[in-house]
């Protein structure tokens, strides 16, 4: 089984350590920032089998050399940023899949936040690495796609289970809930929920990984009926 466990870096970055609990396989993805990946890897045993990496922002990436260097893991990445990404040992594209010990993720292309973003799905342990696509209660701004892409990308992961844990890769949850309630005053779940994320922040705690339930029920771009309301919420969101 996967389990994940979140990295702060940066300002407010998260790179994700992922454990196979059966081999002990361990995975570090998007590790932008050397000093605290090389401190989680080295305190969880010093083995890193394998880096993957979402989509080719210097927030995500910048790191992967020293790692690759320091623990000679090979580096996964979408075929089509191939050209943009540090050199990668395996190229995915959607319906690929990557091993980790003994779990097996899915790829999923999903464009919107940039043209070649890939996030990965680890049904056994339900953890989806969705980098800049899916953030809790918002989605990433469409700086290179478009929102017909992006509502095509939600959708693949609205579809995954209840219990998926969301891992992000930024802390921006209490200021979407924000616009979020701005958006959808009437949600009651949506209010609950700000007030318990709101109250994690304020004990220092972090607010992910979230589980797709709760997005589901409070996340507006996640729940958007169709492109127009979606690229409208983004627009109003851009503005906020």
């Amino acid at each position: 089984m996967i389990t994940a466990h979140l990295v702060p870096i940066l300002s407010d970055n998260y790179a994700w350590l992922l454990r196979c609990s059966e081999t002990g396989a361990t995975a570090i993805v998007d590790p932008a920032e050397v000093a605290p990946v090389a401190a989680a890897i080295d305190a969880a045993g010093g083995r890193l089998d394998m880096i993957l990496l979402t989509h080719h922002h210097g927030d995500h990436i910048a790191g992967t050399d020293d790692i690759r260097a320091r623990y000679g893991a090979r580096v996964v990445g979408a075929r089509a940023d191939a050209h943009r990404l540090p050199k990668l040992d395996q190229q995915v594209s959607e319906g690929d899949t990557v091993t980790l010990g003994n779990a097996t993720a899915q790829v999923f292309e999903t464009p919107g936040h940039t043209r070649g973003h890939i996030s990965f799905y680890f049904p056994d342990g339900q953890v989806l690495l969705c980098g800049d696509t899916l953030f809790s209660l918002g989605c990433g701004r469409l700086l290179e796609g478009n929102a017909a892409e992006m509502f095509e990308s939600l959708k693949k992961f609205a579809a995954l289970g209840p219990d998926t844990l969301v891992c992000c890769g930024h802390e921006y949850t209490e200021s979407n809930a924000r616009f979020a309630l701005h958006a959808d005053p009437a949600n009651a779940a949506l209010a609950a929920y700000a007030e318990q994320v709101k109250a994690w922040r304020a004990a220092g705690k972090p607010s992910l990984p979230s589980r797709m339930a709760d997005e589901l029920a409070a996340n507006p771009f996640l729940r958007a009926p169709d492109v127009a309301t979606l690229a409208d919420l983004r627009s109003r969101k851009d503005k906020f």
